[in-house]
């Protein structure tokens, strides 16, 4: 089944829970079962071989994107489907058609079942990573699209079992879901991997104390600073609350003036709103307090974090402590 159809019929109808499909399997299973998943692959492939319409897919030279080896798997199920269209006008090769089709159609289903066999690890990241901009139950159904990617690419022969391997997949398409639907205007995936490696760069910045700016993000991770104050500027890219932007700016100086126009003033209480929104669902009470004191949210007046300390019985270290832990997440929302 392509990931593409997948996406939109998970959307509608959600998938399969009978127990055939989630049933949990052990090291031994996942690896018998990749290999009858290649063993059927091997048969639908030597089925059409030396046929005109599938040689002329098979054989033709993969660009970057198909020398992995769901590129060859994809390239199988194109040639299967050629040679089937092919046998509706040609008699002697319905027989060879039959067999490809037939021996495709297991693989399928078998790398469904080990694909579902990983479904705790979908509601599991699912748990993690739901929030203001994603629910838990799409972020399960993407779980789901990752883990068919793992099932694609699963090598049984590499010593590691399939739910460690999945998890990865599982991961990366739940964030990457999260990145682009969190956003009004969609960002290319390369821009988001970007906004990515700057976001981590700003998080070691954080833990190791050290002052950084624009520029030195940029340097850090390999862009021109034109391009890093490019991406920083869409939705999603503020680094942190209390540093400068490239004008010299911090949130709270972007907050609306009465110069400023109408969808100005509604894109920033968005972005304003989009940022306390994420207190409820990612905060504790006592880290809602000092970032809402710190920084003067909501008709609170900004206080130092000495203050804030003296308030809650706690040194200005550890509010500080806790402020960086609390933005760290909060930037994982953006």
């Amino acid at each position: 089944m392509a990931l593409s159809s997948l996406r939109s019929t998970s959307r509608r109808s959600g998938f399969p829970s009978n127990a055939s499909v989630s049933e949990r399997l052990t090291a031994e299973e996942e690896k018998m079962m990749a290999r009858k998943i290649r063993r059927a692959e091997q048969i639908a492939r030597e089925a059409i071989a030396g046929i005109p319409a599938a040689d002329d897919i098979l054989m033709r030279r993969p660009d970057r994107t198909e020398r992995t080896r769901a590129g060859a798997v994809d390239r199988l199920e194109e040639a299967v489907k050629a040679v089937s269209r092919a046998a509706r006008k040609e008699t002697d090769l319905r027989e060879y058609s039959r067999t490809s089709v037939s021996a495709w159609r297991e693989a399928e289903d078998l790398r469904w079942r080990l694909a579902m066999s990983g479904r705790r690890i979908a509601h599991g990241e699912a748990r993690k990573l739901a929030g203001p901009f994603m629910d838990e139950e799409d972020l399960v159904q993407e779980g789901y699209i990752g883990l068919l990617r793992a099932a694609k690419r699963f090598d049984p022969d590499r010593g590691i079992r399939f739910s460690t391997y999945a998890r990865w997949w599982v991961r990366a398409q739940m964030t990457r879901a999260i990145e682009t639907t969190g956003r009004t205007v969609r960002l290319p995936g390369g821009a988001v991997e970007q906004i990515r490696n700057l976001r981590r760069a700003a998080q070691r910045f954080d833990q190791d104390g050290v002052e950084y700016d624009i520029a030195l993000l940029a340097k850090e991770v390999g862009l021109e600073k034109r391009r890093a104050e490019l991406l920083l500027s869409h939705q999603g890219g503020i680094v942190s609350i209390d540093h400068l932007d490239n004008d010299g700016l911090c949130v709270g100086d972007r907050l609306p003036s009465s110069n400023t126009s109408p969808d100005e003033n509604t894109f920033r209480s968005r972005a304003i709103n989009k940022i306390l929104g994420g207190f409820e669902h990612l905060l504790d009470e006592r880290e809602r307090f000092i970032l809402t004191h710190h920084y003067g949210l909501n008709g609170h007046e900004a206080k130092t974090m000495a203050e804030i300390g003296k308030r809650i019985s706690l040194s200005r270290e550890r509010v500080r402590q806790i402020e960086v832990g609390a933005l760290m997440r909060l930037r994982t929302m953006l």
